[in-house]
């Protein structure tokens, strides 16, 4: 079947985001990339940016209530107190420059991204971030805290996530995690309190440790994460659309875009859909399905725009949404 879903789920609660490595993304538009060549770029925008700002971004052209904690570094302030967004960030400066993630998009539809490293920071400040979360938190009535995006270390290790996962879990808020590498990993061998992680396929594979090829491949390893604990386990994959496993069933949606300009924060504009998709209701059938159609078709729309950020929610695609989807569906874009 096909569902639009262009306008917010009134019941959807308010939503605390959680960034606790910003970043200012830098996107240029050339004609072609040539490796080793001089380019002119025809276009260059500069963004505030971190996958917890584009969540937050896109949640509140929807109207949906909504705060952005988000580590930035103390240089960078002034730009930062400039963004479209500033009323709904909860700023956590550090000493130094915020790193900046560089998108050059071609001609052809191509996106180059190169990210800079991801600088440590205190255990002073990571405190501090999970201080903003907590007041964003009760400043809102949350409903729900999302952990977003590159984790830093914190006294050389990843900066222990399970620590905002348990605060928001005793405050009776509900969890989501889009994280990589090994904060994911740890997240993913002890869940307890997440509902909802939205891996990649890639990083589905390596959580799981065996290749996905197909559709059958993704549910069965979004299983084993629910099994160990994982209310909702939301797969992207890229081109194939997104995949939703729950209590309630399995969901595949796919939107088509309508161009193909910019893929960065894509992801991101697809999460803050799905949340607004499920609304206040937890992982039922309907609330899954239109959840999965509203991912999909809010993905699609972010990469058709030029910028990281979602910038209107004018022109949704729609999205068709199959439940118990066909397990030998092959993958174009299978993670092995």
């Amino acid at each position: 079947m096909s569902e639009r879903d262009a306008h917010p789920v009134p019941a959807t609660p308010s939503v605390v985001t959680l960034t606790a490595s910003g970043a200012i993304d830098a996107t240029y538009r050339i004609a072609t990339l040539e490796r080793g060549a001089f380019t002119r770029a025809s276009g260059y925008e500069r963004e505030l940016s971190g996958k917890g700002v584009n969540v937050s971004a896109a949640l509140d052209l929807a109207g949906v209530g909504t705060a952005a904690v988000v580590v930035v570094g103390e240089d960078d302030l002034a730009f930062v107190q400039r963004s479209p967004h500033r009323d709904l960030l909860r700023i956590v400066a550090v000493p130094g420059a915020t790193r900046v993630n560089t998108s050059v998009i071609d001609d052809a539809g191509s996106t180059t991204k190169i990210n800079a490293p991801t600088p440590p920071i205190t255990a002073t400040a990571w405190l501090e971030a999970q201080t903003a979360v907590s007041a964003a938190c009760s400043d809102l009535g949350a409903g729900w805290v999302v952990v977003c995006g590159t984790v830093p270390v914190v006294d050389g290790a990843p900066a222990p996530l399970v620590d905002v996962v348990r605060a928001a879990g005793r405050d009776g808020r509900r969890v989501a995690v889009d994280t990589s590498g090994a904060a994911l990993t740890a997240l993913a061998a002890d869940p307890a309190g997440i509902a909802l992680m939205k891996p990649n396929t890639h990083e589905l594979a390596e959580l799981v440790g065996t290749p996905l090829r197909t559709i059958g491949d993704v549910v069965s390893a979004a299983r084993q994460l629910r099994a160990r604990g994982v209310g909702i386990v939301y797969t992207s994959m890229g081109a194939d659309g997104v995949l939703v496993v729950a209590e309630s069933g399995v969901v595949h949606a796919k939107a088509e875009a309508r161009a193909l300009v910019n893929t960065a924060g894509a992801g991101d504009a697809s999460l803050a859909g799905f949340l607004v998709g499920l609304g206040g209701e937890g992982g039922g059938e309907a609330a899954l399905a239109r959840a999965a159609a509203t991912a999909a078709s809010w993905g699609a729309h972010a990469v058709a725009q030029g910028t990281t950020i979602l910038r209107t929610l004018d022109g949704l695609p729609a999205a068709e949404v199959t439940r118990d989807p066909d397990a030998a569906i092959a993958l174009t874009e299978p993670a092995v």
